[in-house]
């Protein structure tokens, strides 16, 4: 009877299952497809190098067994090893390899109630519905704001959520300063995914704790649970990748699974301090690896972000808070998202400890330790005024309509002292002017 690869590979398959966990079956042999059988080659199809190193280093014993078993002692193996997955018009690019060369083992006839070969490091079976996302419910699209200083990765991230694995941002790399909205934009890439595509397993950790893992399953030989489990993942969101610098062996491991992941059309979202080019101690492969798809960076958030951000803040808490007061708030902290809603924080625990209604008074009152005082600072208030009075000219003047040689060359000073020194937009110095056109 003639055998064809289908049959054959089911055959092996039926073996295979009997001697190795269930998740090990899952994880390494299901995603195997049976491609050729010519001349006693059985030619199989395998998602990535990476996949194919691991067959080889940890089963290739089993699998010379049930080749020899179906197709006898003439029998070999051959894997096609998918190297570029192509697109919709174009089939995957392949190259094909051989199985190693190793001595073929007499084997006996299976059966059922015998153990073939035991797998050397068998996985406990992992139900992918009880897996753990690690994601914050809590950081969402709807409450990130969106503005100049981060309006690119905000898009990208939205563009993966809705479609994690097929667009051209794979991997996409978000980075900036500490306390940017990192964290926030990347969970909620994965809840968005969570929420949209149940079916999918999102998980999201720091480079610290996936460091801290491979070095737990070093410690107790549990190396191939480790890699079991982050081959199950669909989307991998990992924060801080500049941890793994210097950190060999580590970068090793994450390399094979960044591969794996990538070739198999699943999602990669990392936050980094740096771009690629700047971030020390990492493989060149690695970083290479990083520039595949999308980097984007996060900036400090200018004015108008951040008097949306204290808005927003409030309204989820349910909480007025005067105009002025927002102002105030927004000019004094430019620095990042963190600190501002520190401070915010701080200022709705000062009214409710002293029962005040939140005012310009109370605010001042209540940040003099933790932000400058707003008449010290170089902002719009205190440039206008500064101007007018050098010029001798009245601050209200500055603001209207007059075309008045003095006051024009006294509004233009000022305005061009609002954009060198303050982060207001040129909408916004327009506005603060008597709600001139940004082209002013």
């Amino acid at each position: 009877m003639i055998k064809d690869c289908s049959t054959v590979w089911h055959n092996c398959l039926q073996v295979i299952k009997e001697n190795i966990g269930e998740q090990s079956f899952k994880t390494w042999f299901e995603p195997i497809k049976p491609v050729s059988l010519r001349d006693g080659v059985l030619t199989i199809q395998v998602p990535s190098q990476f996949f194919y190193e691991w067959l080889e280093e940890h089963y290739v014993q089993l699998l010379k067994k049930v080749i020899y078993q179906e197709l006898g002692s003439e029998g070999r193996l051959e894997y096609s090893i998918i190297v570029d997955r192509g697109n919709e018009s174009n089939k995957p690019q392949t190259v094909n390899i051989p199985t190693k060369k190793i001595p073929q083992a007499v084997v006996n006839s299976y059966r059922p109630e015998q153990n073939f070969i035991k797998s050397p490091f068998e996985s406990k079976t992992i139900d992918r519905n009880f897996l753990n996302s690690q994601l914050n419910p809590a950081y969402t699209f709807e409450n990130y704001i969106e503005g100049d200083c981060n309006r690119l990765a905000r898009s990208a991230g939205y563009a993966v959520a809705n479609k994690p694995g097929t667009t051209s941002f794979n991997p996409l790399m978000i980075y900036g300063g500490v306390g940017l909205g990192k964290t926030h934009l990347v969970q909620a890439i994965g809840n968005n995914i969570k929420n949209s595509n149940p079916e999918k397993f999102v998980l999201y950790v720091s480079s610290e704790k996936f460091v801290n893992q491979f070095i737990e399953s070093l410690k107790t030989n549990n190396v191939q649970d480790f890699a079991n489990f982050y081959l199950l993942v669909d989307i991998l969101i990992i924060d801080d990748v500049q941890f793994l610098s210097g950190k060999e062996k580590t970068q090793e491991m994450f390399f094979h699974i960044f591969n794996h992941l990538h070739q198999s059309g699943k999602q990669i979202v990392m936050t980094s301090d740096c771009p690629p080019r700047d971030l020390k101690g990492l493989e060149e492969r690695l970083l290479s690896r990083f520039k595949w798809g999308l980097t984007a960076d996060l900036q400090s958030p200018d004015f108008e972000t951040r008097m949306a951000i204290i808005h927003k803040k409030m309204q989820s808490d349910g909480i007025d808070i005067p105009d002025n007061v927002v102002e105030y708030l927004a000019y004094s902290v430019d620095t990042n998202v963190r600190e501002l809603e520190g401070v915010l924080i701080s200022l709705i625990a000062q009214s409710s400890l002293n029962r005040k209604e939140i005012d310009l008074e109370l605010a001042k009152q209540a940040l003099k330790h933790i932000i400058e005082d707003v008449e010290t600072e170089v902002n719009l208030d205190f440039i206008q005024k500064t101007v007018a009075e050098y010029f001798q000219v009245s601050l209200d003047s500055l603001k209207a309509k007059t075309r008045k040689k003095e006051i024009v060359t006294a509004r233009q000073v000022a305005m061009y002292f609002a954009k060198e020194f303050t982060s207001h937009s040129l909408k916004s110095i327009g506005y603060h002017f008597g709600g001139r056109d940004h082209s002013t």
